[in-house]
């Protein structure tokens, strides 16, 4: 009987030892399986961003994104910032511009108007032209009128498309080669203290109400920098060799959904 004791005690050990035995080895094959997903519980850390305007720091989910760049607030990103670009414009750098003279900050608006091909907007989007135009990248064999042009160094600060689309070329700190000869109430060189806006379109064609919507919005921020900001048109600074924006901008509009002073508009409000 005894024997029988020591045989089934015996059984229930090895029995035992061996589960112990096989358990280890099945921990052993899948412990490097676990750990993975050990691993993919755990968090990734946010992206940080920071703000073109304020330069703080945030996530980059709680950021407003334009065009590759991030703003903290709305406020921001409708602003000039300390550097002169406004946030909401789409960015288009153009290589011609230079610095102004020192000391000096604009305090004129000039008023352009431009179309390539001339008169083309009307049936196509046309706009991507005058953007290679004012970065020297326009090709003068995708267009007649482009090949009289292509050479010229030009730009403006700012362009407003027939959709109301803000482009601005040129930091408002420096100049942009807009104004050519001209003269503002007897200070000759107008492109030294200006800031150059060209509205899509001819002269035989209204704008559109998109375009004095953007235009407004400009303004207001521009005065927000530069409050003595004074306007005039193209033809009212080199009255002998322009015509834009021409007798379709109305300029009693234009101060309507500005808000701004006459005596901010020192050549009137008649259209011409």
């Amino acid at each position: 009987m005894f024997k029988w004791l020591l045989l089934f005690a015996g059984a229930g050990l090895f029995y035992l030892w061996l589960k112990k035995k096989k358990q280890a080895k099945f921990d052993q094959e899948n412990a490097g399986k676990t750990q993975p997903n050990k691993t993919q519980t755990l968090i990734k850390p946010e992206a940080m961003v920071q703000c073109q305007y304020c330069k703080v720091h945030l996530p980059q989910s709680a950021a407003i994104a334009h065009e590759h760049r991030f703003y903290c607030s709305n406020e921001h990103l409708n602003n000039l910032d300390q550097h002169g670009w406004i946030g909401n414009a789409a960015w288009r750098m153009s290589p011609n511009k230079d610095a102004r003279p020192e000391g000096i900050n604009p305090d004129v608006l000039v008023i352009h108007h431009i179309s390539l091909p001339p008169g083309e907007f009307k049936n196509q989007a046309s706009s991507r032209y005058i953007v290679d135009f004012f970065q020297n990248k326009l090709d003068p064999t995708a267009h007649s009128y482009f090949a009289e042009i292509a050479d010229q160094k030009v730009s403006s600060h700012f362009l407003i498309t027939r959709v109301g689309e803000c482009i601005q070329f040129v930091s408002t700190q420096d100049r942009a080669w807009h104004a050519g000869a001209s003269s503002f109430l007897g200070r000759e060189r107008c492109n030294d203290f200006s800031i150059g806006i060209e509205l899509e379109g001819d002269g035989d064609t209204p704008f559109d109400d998109v375009q004095y919507t953007a235009l407004a919005n400009l303004v207001q921020q521009l005065s927000a920098g530069y409050p003595n900001l004074q306007c005039a048109g193209h033809s009212d600074i080199a009255p002998e060799r322009k015509t834009d924006p021409g007798k379709y901008f109305d300029w009693i509009k234009f101060q309507k959904e500005t808000g701004i002073s006459t005596e901010k508009l020192p050549y009137g409000l008649v259209s011409r």
